[in-house]
């Protein structure tokens, strides 16, 4: 379904009782709402309400030219969040959704009865300018396609693509389809943002996950988070890269249910 906010149009998936508590989740760059399938039948099957949203040129949701900022992109959460009526949510994020996860802590607290971070950066990485630039230029000469095979690698280990070959083609076939506009949109959020020295503010309940072997936001990144939050832990994903939901079901869902009944 889609609803209009600041002139465009963002698209939302909302499933499961009405009156239940709501899991909100964002997704990462290139990809979309269907990234947390793995994710919506425990959750639907133990009472939640399900709300994914779609960024701003990502799957459903119509893009915006021009570079965008992680607060915007925080400001299109709470914008589809009233648009529904929804009070409250546990808010789970991967990848820039877990850096758009901490904007809207850090701006709409109030909003949140948890929020759990994944595979995600406090802030714009020192050494990444050049290589964003790099993606960027190749995005604006062929298209997110180019992109593809790379995201592939950096996302999931060798053995994915052979163990669940379907859902290797799907989730390629969607970073395929990321418009331009809206991954240059998000390219440029991820290259100017900095929540690190704010993170000590949080009062929300946190949680951060990071795949072991994920190369693109590193476990070091997301300790450094879980460091910075008051109370908040971290827990490794084992033998998973940048997508330990869809690669590593069986570890990631059991931590995700639990932290939602601490926190129901």
């Amino acid at each position: 379904m889609l609803f209009s906010h600041n002139s465009h149009k963002i698209y939302f998936d909302l499933a499961g009782p009405q009156n239940a508590p709501v899991v909100c989740f964002t997704h990462s760059l290139s990809a979309d709402g269907g990234m947390w399938n793995e994710q919506l039948v425990p959750l639907l099957a133990a009472g939640y309400r399900v709300l994914r949203l779609d960024m701003r040129g990502h799957g459903g949701s119509q893009p915006v030219d021009g570079d965008y900022t992680m607060d915007a992109l925080a400001a299109d959460v709470k914008g589809a969040l009233d648009f529904l009526g929804i009070a409250k949510v546990h808010y789970i994020g991967l990848s820039i959704g877990g850096m758009i996860g901490q904007g809207f802590a850090l701006a709409y607290p109030d909003r949140l009865k948890s929020l759990m971070l994944c595979d995600t950066h406090p802030s714009s990485p020192d050494d990444s300018a050049g290589l964003w630039d790099q993606r960027k230029a190749a995005v604006r000469k062929g298209g997110t396609a180019l992109l593809a095979d790379g995201n592939m690698e950096r996302w999931f280990t060798a053995e994915f693509k052979g163990t669940n070959p379907q859902r290797w083609k799907e989730i390629h076939s969607t970073i395929c389809g990321t418009s331009s506009p809206g991954f240059l949109g998000c390219a440029a959020a991820i290259q100017n943002f900095d929540y690190l020295d704010r993170l000590a503010t949080i009062k929300t309940p946190t949680l951060v996950v990071c795949g072991d072997d994920d190369q693109a936001t590193p476990p070091d990144r997301n300790r450094l988070i879980a460091s910075k939050i008051p109370g908040a832990r971290y827990e490794d994903i084992a033998k998973a890269r940048h997508l330990p939901n869809v690669e590593r079901p069986e570890q990631f869902n059991p931590i995700m249910m639990q932290w939602l009944g601490l926190n129901r």
